[in-house]
């Protein structure tokens, strides 16, 4: 799947649940369960992993990232070809997260051995200093929802979660294409700046950009955003 050039379907994920007919007996009926991260808590977590700052296996957790902006990162699988650019794209803005306060786990479900042979032969992963969780039990994968039982491994999925543990936003994607972390970067600072403000960011927004102020003027910006912001500031 992690090479693949089309996008096959996948079933919906469905709980059984459990109710009683007129005669007093189970009856099993399909219920579609949520397949969004968004406003959860981060799952609870433990798995080895390959530290390549350090160049040591360790071992990681959910406690791990309680308490702090963290993403933790879901990609298809080591050796591939999109992967390591996602995992270079990630690095080279390292230090950036490290200035927002921002932790970083990458996670696919190779092994801790694969993930340290894969970073120590790729060119484009010369001077990795990330984390990667290896989900070789896929138990972690299906907790963010992300797992493709059929193959062994996990979509394109990145989760942003903030200090109370609760994830704030996620992207989810098939493999053919990587994702922007420039993007993302400025999804961190706008989630960092509301949290931080009670304001809200509208589309595209930056630091140094226009903000709506409903926490102070939600009343007369009800119906009236076109009043505070123009759409050539919000293209800006």
């Amino acid at each position: 799947m992690a090479c693949d050039t089309s996008v096959k379907a996948r079933e919906e994920n469905v709980a059984n649940e459990v109710s009683q007919n007129d005669n007093n007996t189970e009856v099993k009926k399909g219920k579609k369960m949520s397949s969004t991260m968004v406003q959860k808590q981060i799952p609870e977590f433990k798995m080895d992993a390959y530290d390549a700052k350090t160049g040591h296996y360790t071992t990681v957790s959910s406690e791990d990232y309680k308490g702090k902006w963290a993403v933790v990162c879901f990609y298809p699988a080591d050796f591939t070809f999109v992967c390591p650019t996602e995992i270079a794209a990630m690095n080279a803005h390292y230090d950036e997260f490290q200035e927002l306060g921002v932790e970083i786990l990458a996670v696919s479900t190779d092994t801790k051995f694969s993930h340290k042979r894969f970073v120590e032969t790729e060119p484009i992963l010369e001077g990795l200093k990330l984390t990667i969780g290896a989900d070789s039990t896929t138990e972690v994968s299906e907790k963010f929802g992300v797992l493709i039982e059929e193959e062994g491994m996990a979509l394109r999925g990145r989760f942003l979660f903030n200090p109370e543990g609760i994830c704030v936003a996620q992207e989810v994607q098939a493999p053919m294409v990587g994702r922007n972390v420039n993007e993302f970067l400025r999804q961190v600072r706008a989630w960092q700046h509301a949290t931080a403000t009670g304001e809200v960011c509208p589309a595209g927004w930056r630091p140094g950009k226009k903000t709506l102020p409903v926490n102070t003027d939600v009343e007369q910006m009800t119906g009236r955003v076109g009043d505070y912001i123009t759409i050539e500031e919000i293209l800006s």
